[in-house]
């Protein structure tokens, strides 16, 4: 049962969907997967980059820590994600930190096993190309945030891009559960937690979004891009 489970996660990785019965069991062998507590560690910086992750439930933030103690938040890692793929083009060490945010289960394979599984089913390699090109993307957009937008648009430009690619769309309406903390959008997004309140606040008093602990509804997207247009 633990083995069927565990293949009907790795279909649900887009990396994996389209292999055939065989060579997914090849792949589940591979494969090491635990469940983490919420607040744990998964690697460290410094550390040899080995490993490549994929997140089946929970989610996972990628962070460093400056020379006075700050955490800064690079990425959240939803499930179905893979994450510490630099391990896959680097034979260097971590720059970075994976910390669980809540309790996740979490796919694990050594880097060289990949390679040589990829290099067995070359249509993977595609498919991990397009995956860490997107990702690419999505840092240079919030580069270019950081650069060219304001604190509010900024938040907005976050909350859009979060909602796409989390969220579910029901109607006109986008819902996404669960919902990030104000201070960890503050982190992502550059601005302090109580800026993030106060701007998340007045869209919910003008009705553009909802939103409490677990999750976000938004009511009108198309005001939310008016606000970064």
């Amino acid at each position: 049962m633990a083995d069927k489970s565990k293949l009907w996660y790795l279909e649900n990785f887009n990396l994996f969907s389209n292999l055939d019965n065989s060579k997914m069991m090849e792949l589940n062998r591979m494969i090491s997967d635990r469940t983490i507590d919420g607040d744990q560690p998964i690697y460290f910086a410094n550390e040899p980059s080995k490993t490549i992750y994929f997140l089946k439930t929970g989610r996972v933030k990628i962070t460093k820590y400056l020379a006075d103690g700050s955490e800064k938040i690079i990425a959240i890692i939803n499930p179905g994600e893979i994450f510490g793929e630099m391990a896959y083009l680097d034979e260097g060490q971590r720059t970075d930190y994976a910390v669980t945010v809540e309790s996740s289960l979490i796919c694990a394979i050594n880097k060289n096993d990949l390679a040589a599984f990829i290099e067995k089913n070359p249509n993977l390699n595609l498919k991990l190309t397009k995956i860490l090109g997107l990702k690419l993307r999505s840092f240079s957009e919030r580069i270019e945030d950081l650069i060219f937008k304001d604190a509010d648009q900024r938040i907005a430009s976050f909350i859009i891009r979060y909602a796409e690619k989390n969220g579910k769309k029901v109607g006109d309406q986008i819902f996404v559960k669960p919902f990030l903390k104000h201070q960890n959008i503050g982190e992502l997004t550059a601005c302090s937690r109580q800026t993030v309140n106060y701007f998340l606040t007045d869209l919910r008093n003008k009705g553009i979004i909802n939103f409490d602990r677990n999750k976000l509804i938004i009511n009108k997207v198309d005001e939310l891009k008016k606000i970064i247009s």
